[in-house]
């Protein structure tokens, strides 16, 4: 009787664990670490493509002119505005002298100063001159002393002294007056070249320091982007190849541009490269100072050569490959880039036409990782 149920109990407990198991176990298989990972996967397929590179920029002018005082002062007058279009040689406002007027006349009373002291040393020289030669021909005819001569060439010497430092004097005072006189003359603010006003860095009434700019002025038909470029993608980039430019204002509308040239110092925190995309020709209205733009800069076309999508690169233990599908297992293939282009098709060494590399998967693969190959992943392939 003991036995008897002993033996029910022990075939309900194996009717219920057997299913467990088995549903355990599909549970595994299915979701589990040894579950299949599902995969796309594609051919390897011989290409010939258009490499292009992608960058972003800013509009810049290549040329910049500031205009501004050469002596500290206030600004008396702006005659020009932001946005306004200027000639070379054209007056763009004026300094105050504030007090330079009365600097002049005060200097032109100190020259006439020093000219009436280098009058007056010029006299006495002339005098003592005169005294010198006259003791020399009394010693000779015996009429004088020589100690008295001594004491004449002496005041001669003293007053030669004083005539030079008076010329000298005046020279100075000649000097400083044609300095204050240069000053008042440079008051006007005078644009060099011809451009466009894009700031006014102050307004009358301000007073600036010598040298600091008071109007900012550009030539328009400089005007560059400054771009900054992927260095792992900037391989072939040189000056004169073409470009596409479309400005953020004009999303509708595509501008042509050169490559003018690549800087050869690149942004090491960035790890860009940089380089100065002009207009060919210049669009009008011009866009202004600072506005972004997307550059597409077109490579040297390259023939025909194993061609994998750009999902299917990957980086394993920091080197670049791709999984390749062999049966039912998956082999991390090395591979080179030789090219890219703006469509998602990498051109690479390593692999031959006919393979099949995985494109996107569910999970992270590794060298042990069962796959189910499928048409579509939902939320991870397109």
């Amino acid at each position: 009787m003991n036995f008897s149920a002993l033996n029910r109990r022990t075939l309900l407990l194996l009717t219920v664990l057997i299913p467990l198991v088995l549903l355990l176990g599909y549970v595994a298989l299915r979701t589990g670490p040894l579950a299949a990972v599902p995969v796309t996967v594609t051919t390897v397929e011989s290409h010939a493509i258009n490499p292009a590179l992608f960058g972003i920029g800013t509009v810049q002018a290549r040329y910049t002119t500031l205009v501004g005082p050469t002596v500290a002062g206030r600004v008396k007058s702006l005659d020009v505005h932001v946005g306004d279009r200027v000639r070379a040689g054209q007056v763009l406002g004026e300094m105050d002298p504030v007090d330079l007027d009365e600097r002049i006349r005060s200097q032109r009373a100190a020259l006439l100063s020093t000219q009436a002291q280098l009058r007056q040393a010029q006299t006495q020289r002339d005098f003592a001159r005169t005294q010198a030669t006259r003791y020399t021909q009394l010693l000779a005819a015996h009429g004088t002393t020589e100690e008295l001569l001594a004491t004449r060439q002496q005041e001669l010497q003293s007053a030669e002294a004083a005539l030079q430092a008076a010329q000298d004097a005046v020279e100075r005072a000649r000097a400083d007056l044609a300095a204050l006189q240069a000053q008042r003359s440079n008051l006007k603010l005078v644009s060099p070249t011809a451009g466009l006003v894009t700031a006014r860095d102050a307004d009358p009434g301000s007073t600036v320091v010598a040298g600091a700019p008071v109007v900012e002025l550009i030539a328009p038909d400089s005007l560059w982007i400054d771009t900054r470029l992927d260095q792992l993608t900037a391989t072939g980039l040189a000056a004169g190849l073409p470009a596409r430019i479309v400005l953020r204002s004009r999303s509708n509308q595509t501008l042509a541009g050169r490559v003018l040239r690549v800087d050869p110092v690149a942004d090491a925190v960035t790890e860009e490269t940089l380089a100065k995309i002009v207009f060919t020709p210049l669009p009008q209205p011009l866009p202004p100072i600072g506005e972004l733009a997307d550059v597409t800069v077109a490579l040297p076309a390259l023939p025909a050569r194993p061609t994998v999508p750009n999902a299917s690169l990957q980086r394993v233990d920091d080197q670049l490959g791709v999984w390749r599908v062999e049966g039912d297992k998956l082999q991390f293939a090395r591979v080179k880039v030789l090219g890219r282009d703006l469509d998602g098709r990498v051109q690479i060494e390593g692999l031959k036409t006919g393979e099949r590399v995985v494109v996107y998967s569910q999970r992270t693969l590794s060298a042990r990782s069962h796959i189910s190959i499928v048409d579509h992943i939902p939320g991870v392939s397109p």
